[in-house]
């Protein structure tokens, strides 16, 4: 089983890796059409690091309205106004995430134990959450936990017929005490599935508007030159969209590029509620001469497909698929024309200046017996 003994520099880029594998995690229960989910995710942290030993946030379908980290010891609301009536109520989950906290503390305490580990860092993640349907009838629950990056388990409780099933990655970890002495299917049942259903129904209907709106992406197509195979990497980009799910496909000669040839397609935040995606594939020159390629983008705020090529541009955003080279000189041109103009205008006005001051110094002469 590998595991980390590196440096402290190399730790923290360890730690980036796995808050983005963490991220990453399908959060399949929110890819149903019609469906809600609520999301409670946690990192802690074991070491000395620059970071808070715990962070937490809390995710309603793709929108993080809630932060709290071992620091601050508090809530930080995202989209909710500090005087609103909903910052008292969010308030109790403090404590949630208080306990969330100590249990994954006792988690990590014993799988450190199990696998008998002397990191100097070590990092320990969970991520927890559950499901309304469609018809408002409560779904899944799910709970998965990574351990320096390795998947540990995944709970998975159907509310519908009273199950749960428990899948460890080391299944000898089953048959440890710390396992056996907790009653899992108790606490899914009667603690953590209906609160966590109460909490999500509750925030649905106070952030109705923010979930359920749509917004458009911003799609490119763009060609980059690789100078040293003197080919082209052609990328296709879609930006600034919600909610998360998009459908992109770099297509060659209007057949979709086989996966394998593409790199990319994780979907990222931008940080203002909105999402990212890009695809990529390198071309020879002699394909890029004798192939066509174009890039389609499906989404729920689009009517139909959209089909962009490196020569098109979609009129409701700013998507022409001009190469960096092009927009660069184009931005350059633009700059120089201002400020040649600027500095006519500055010459203009100069001269204006002068002769205005000549003018009066030859009324003042020429009239000798008139005031100022």
């Amino acid at each position: 089983m590998p595991y980390f003994s590196c440096t402290l520099d190399q730790n923290y880029k360890s730690i980036q890796k796995l808050i983005f594998l963490f991220c990453s995690f399908d959060l399949s229960c929110s890819n149903k059409t019609g469906s809600h989910s609520l999301w409670m995710m946690g990192t802690y942290i074991r070491g000395r690091t620059p970071f808070p030993e715990f962070t937490a946030y809390v995710m309603l379908d793709d929108i993080e309205f809630g932060y709290y980290d071992s620091n601050e010891k508090k809530m930080i609301y995202k989209g909710i106004h500090k005087d609103s009536g909903r910052v008292k109520d969010l308030d109790n989950h403090t404590g949630l995430f208080q306990q969330l906290f100590e249990r994954i503390q006792l988690r990590a305490f014993n799988v450190k134990s199990y696998f008998n580990h002397t990191n100097d860092i070590d990092v320990f993640q969970r991520v927890t959450g559950c499901e309304l349907a469609a018809n408002d009838s409560s779904g899944l629950m799910f709970t998965k936990d990574a351990y320096n990056g390795e998947s540990i388990v995944i709970d998975r409780y159907d509310g519908d017929d009273n199950t749960l099933r428990i899948g460890w990655r080391w299944p000898d970890i089953e048959n440890k005490s710390w396992t056996q002495q907790m009653n899992f299917h108790f606490r899914y049942q009667t603690m953590y599935h209906p609160h966590c259903i109460q909490y999500l129904e509750k925030h649905l209907r106070n952030e109705r508007n923010r979930v359920l709106r749509k917004v458009k992406p911003r799609v490119r197509l763009l060609q980059k030159t690789l100078p040293d195979s003197g080919g082209a990497k052609v990328t296709c980009l879609a930006t600034g969209f919600y909610p998360r799910h998009i459908r992109l496909t770099l297509l060659r000669d209007g057949q979709p590029v086989s996966d394998h040839q593409v790199t990319g397609g994780e979907l990222l935040p931008n940080g203002d509620e909105t999402y990212q995606m890009r695809k990529s594939l390198e071309v020879s020159a002699e394909e890029l001469q004798h192939h066509h390629y174009n890039c389609t983008a499906e989404h729920l705020s689009l009517d139909n497909k959209l089909d962009i090529s490196l020569e098109a541009e979609w009129e409701t955003g700013t998507t022409i698929t001009q190469s960096p080279v092009t927009v660069l000189a184009v931005f350059v041109c633009v700059v120089g024309a201002t400020c040649v103009i600027m500095i006519w205008c500055w010459r203009r006005r100069k001269e204006q200046k002068l002769a205005e001051n000549q003018m009066f110094v030859w009324n003042r002469f020429s009239n000798p017996q008139g005031g100022i």
